[in-house]
């Protein structure tokens, strides 16, 4: 059997989602779509609105055969580290395509961007340090030292948050030279950070702000969503009584700073340059958690590196932890969320291929990364009822879902 990956967050599954699926299918030929997802906390630092075994029942509802999840360590980072570890769980299930949403819709461009960078890397990293120490945020000085090289055209806009991941996941296939070939499939009418909805196709941005503000399902909300999506984010607030935002760990991630010193505080990743002290002194009548991050921002700390940092104290997720990162040479694990019979069958005979462990649950000790991954989950949980976390927290230790 074919397969074809696809990286996702699906937060929540949407009908731009739908749309990506079925061109992917199409596009590659595959018998099989296999997603690789993140768990309890996002890319960009941010709590899923519903978990992940909700988000993974609303996919399979929609084509996808295999759910896997993106271990936290790689889930809550830049680009580059987030590329790795997804395009590697992939390259484990053993995809020959991964499919992805740009704002071109041609993946050459991104191979021949490549190039370009391979040829000119030393000067790009040396244009992006000289930014760094100019005080720009990372990613204003990657996207500089792009264009200085002559990366950043109208083919490639490595302004996008989508080009910028396409572009990430095209140099995890290249630089480890996998056997897999890059699509892309161009992005229909909104864009990722889109906050208005406009008609049946609107970003997850928009969708979740709208849910947030508390407008409920409304009508408009469910015509930009496939029907399961819409019963999961249902059965989920009916079951747990939220949809997770970061207001909702406010109290308890400023409950940890403020018992927390400095050195302590120092240990955990994200916390650099002195950024502790930052921390702490904001700290003091932050009444919200968006203040306090409209307080600690600075042109050099950007909103999405201070979520990933406050993700990172929350979980309590350490300098120490990241260091396994710098000595593998592939993901040490693929977990399992959910398949279909199709998946079912394709993992039947892949899995003898695998180089490393298919586990289907955290109670397996397969690699201390799991370890991250239960306190990722056990904090997710923590802000629900406390007659409704015990119930959740069980799905850790399920079988995986399956779909007819």
């Amino acid at each position: 059997m074919k397969a074809c990956g696809l990286i996702v967050e699906y937060n929540p599954f949407h009908n731009g989602h739908v749309y990506h699926i079925r061109q992917s299918k199409k596009e590659s030929g595959a018998d099989c779509l296999i997603a690789v997802m993140s768990g309890s906390f996002l890319q960009r630092g941010e709590p899923a609105i519903i978990d992940k075994f909700h988000r993974t029942k609303a996919a399979l509802a929609e084509g996808v055969d295999i759910v896997l999840e993106l271990p936290y360590l790689y889930a809550v980072q830049s680009s580059n580290l987030f590329a790795e570890g997804a395009v590697r769980t992939l390259h484990e299930s053993g995809v020959s395509s991964i499919c992805f949403g740009s704002e071109s819709g041609d993946a050459d461009h991104f191979t021949e961007g490549y190039s370009v960078y391979r040829k000119n890397e030393t000067v790009y990293r040396k244009l992006l340090q000289n930014y760094l120490d100019e005080g720009m945020a990372f990613p204003e000085a990657s996207r500089r030292a792009y264009e200085a090289i002559g990366l950043t055209t109208e083919k490639m806009d490595l302004a996008q948050p989508n080009n910028i991941l396409g572009f990430s996941y095209v140099r995890t296939i290249m630089d480890h030279h996998l056997p897999i070939t890059p699509m892309a499939i161009k992005r229909k009418k909104s864009h990722y950070h889109d906050q208005t909805m406009t008609g049946s196709i609107a970003s997850a941005t928009s969708i979740r702000r709208k849910l947030l503000l508390g407008e409920g399902l409304s009508e408009e909300i469910t015509e930009t969503l496939p029907e399961e999506t819409a019963r999961q984010l249902h059965h989920y607030k009916r079951d747990s009584s939220i949809w997770h935002s970061w207001e909702d760990y406010f109290n308890l991630v400023h409950y940890r700073v403020m018992t927390m010193s400095t050195r302590e505080l120092a240990t955990i990743h994200g916390v650099d340059e002195g950024l502790e002290y930052r921390i702490k002194k904001t700290a003091h009548g932050a009444a919200s958690f968006h203040q306090w991050i409209q307080r600690i921002k600075t042109k050099r700390y950007t909103w999405t590196r201070l979520q990933r940092m406050f993700a990172h104290i929350l979980t309590n997720t350490t300098k120490a932890d990241m260091q396994r990162l710098e000595h593998t040479k592939t993901v040490p694990y693929v977990r399992l969320l959910g398949m279909t019979k199709t998946g079912q069958a394709y993992l039947n005979g892949q899995k003898k291929e695998m180089s490393v462990p298919l586990i289907s649950k955290l109670s397996q000790d397969v690699d201390p990364m799991l370890a991250v991954e239960e306190k990722a989950s056990n904090t997710y949980y923590s802000v629900l009822p406390a007659d409704k976390r015990e119930q959740f927290h069980r799905q850790e230790l399920q079988p995986p879902i399956m779909v007819e």
